[in-house]
C-alpha cells in the first residue's frame, strides 16, 4: 500500500491520511462479483478514468475527459461494448453517463473486469457522488460531493482501489 492508494474499510474510504465517509453497493463487498448484484467487488484496482461534466464544473485534472452529450456505460454482457463506454444510439442494456441529476457529474473510472471484460463478471465500479449518505449504489463508491472533487485533484496514474473483503 502506498500513500496514492485509496483503501476501502468499514470505516470509510482513507485516503492520504483522511477518512472520507462513503457508500458501497447494495450487495456488499463481494469476492464473487456478478452483474445485476449490486455488490462493491473485493480486490486492488486501478484508477484507469476520470470523466466530468464540462457544462457543471470546471476540468478536474488535466487528464480528465468530458462526458458529452450520447456518452453511455454498456452493461449488456451479451454485446460486445460490454464494460465500455458507447455512445447513442445504443439499443443494448447501458448506464448514461450525462444525467439530469448530479450522479455522475464526477466520475473516477476503476479497472474492474477491464480491459478485457468477462461477460457477467460485473460491469465498471465507478467512484462518483453519493445521493445522501448511506444510501447505497449498484456496487460503486459514492462520497460526499466536495471529498469527490478533493480526491480527484490529487490522485494520480499510480493511484489503486484497494477493497478488502
Amino acid at each position: 500500500m502506498t500513500p496514492d492508494d485509496l483503501v476501502l474499510s468499514p470505516l470509510g474510504l482513507r485516503f492520504r491520511g483522511r477518512r472520507y465517509p462513503c457508500s458501497i453497493g447494495r450487495g456488499g463487498i463481494s469476492a464473487h462479483k456478478r452483474e445485476g448484484d449490486g455488490a462493491t467487488p473485493v480486490g486492488v484496482h486501478r484508477i484507469v478514468g476520470m470523466l466530468y461534466r464540462p457544462d457543471r464544473m470546471a476540468r478536474p485534472a488535466d487528464w480528465a475527459m468530458p462526458i458529452r452529450p450520447g456518452d453511455l456505460w454498456s452493461d449488456d454482457p451479451g454485446h460486445e461494448g460490454y464494460n465500455t463506454m458507447v455512445r447513442a444510439p445504443y439499443r443494448h442494456s447501458h448506464e448514461t453517463l450525462r444525467r439530469g441529476d448530479p450522479l455522475y457529474d464526477l466520475v473516477l473510472v476503476t479497472g474492474w473486469n477491464w480491459p478485457e471484460a468477462v461477460p457477467g463478471r460485473g460491469s465498471c465500479i465507478f467512484i462518483h457522488r453519493w445521493r445522501r449518505p448511506g444510501y447505497p449504489t449498484a456496487g460503486c463508491i459514492g462520497l460526499r460531493p466536495d471529498h469527490l472533487c478533493r480526491i480527484a485533484a490529487q490522485i494520480s496514474e499510480r493511484t489503486r482501489l484497494i477493497v478488502r473483503g
